[in-house]
């Protein structure tokens, strides 16, 4: 059975990827920084349908906690086959008005702790010549929004990191690809009011907001299905920015 690590899987789209990876036969590691009762749902949940799924309590910008939760996941079972960098902090404030302790949460958690993860989970993909890791990014790091300036660049990095990346791992039949969900109906947009959503919709061609298991299909493509695709960037954004 083929392990995947899911950084920030507690909630939104993050709980949707670990469910539909476990769903398909995957045994599904996840982090998450605070949500104990979400978590342990997660997992008393899909133990009764018979799949492998563990939770570690771990704040994406702290890297020792990384580096032993790759720990003790490679040594439990035998190694990460696919890595998803979905774990996000977002604030939305004019820059002028964003505390320096936001903007460095931002760089910490939505960059730097994905790039720290995948360093830690590369030598064994490279060993083992073979991986998925895919990229949780937003449509917000190739259109940029205001207000989220420091979020927008966090998110543009991360498909900057996706693309060399990809070019660096290719030589060992790993592949890095990157997801850019548009407005999706999770706790990051509960902030929205009515007339928001509704002004929204009427931007979306497809007329909704997405789902997280929208997503959560689009993960499970580039980890399951895409054996010749790298270094590509995919908007699951109902049109958002066509």
């Amino acid at each position: 059975m083929k392990t995947v690590l899911v950084s920030g899987g507690s909630r939104g789209i993050g709980r949707a990827v670990v469910k539909l990876m476990a769903k398909n036969g995957y045994a599904v590691a996840f982090t998450y920084r605070q949500s104990d009762g979400d978590a342990a749902e997660l997992v008393a949940e899909l133990a009764k349908d018979g799949c492998m799924v563990s939770a570690y309590k771990a704040d994406n910008s702290d890297k020792d906690a990384l580096r032993r939760v790759v720990d003790d996941v490679t040594a439990r079972f035998g190694g990460i086959y696919a890595l998803v960098n979905n774990a996000a902090y977002s604030v939305i404030s004019p820059l002028a008005d964003t505390s320096d302790d936001d903007i460095s949460r931002m760089m910490s958690v939505n960059l730097e702790g994905a790039i720290t993860l995948t360093k830690l989970v590369c030598p064994y993909m490279a060993s083992a010549r073979e991986g998925r890791i895919v990229n949780v990014s937003s449509v917000w790091g190739i259109t940029g929004a205001s207000c989220e300036s420091v979020y927008s660049a966090t998110k543009g990095g991360l498909i900057a990191f996706t693309k060399a990346l990809a070019k660096e791992l290719s030589l060992s039949d790993v592949t890095v690809n990157c997801i850019c969900p548009g407005v999706i109906d999770t706790d990051m947009n509960a902030h929205l009011s009515e007339d928001d959503l509704k002004v929204l919709k009427e931007e979306i061609p497809l007329g909704r907001l997405g789902t997280p298991e929208d997503v959560a299909k689009a993960v499970l493509f580039f980890i399951d299905g895409s054996d010749y695709i790298t270094g590509q960037t995919l908007c699951v954004d109902g049109g958002f920015i066509v």
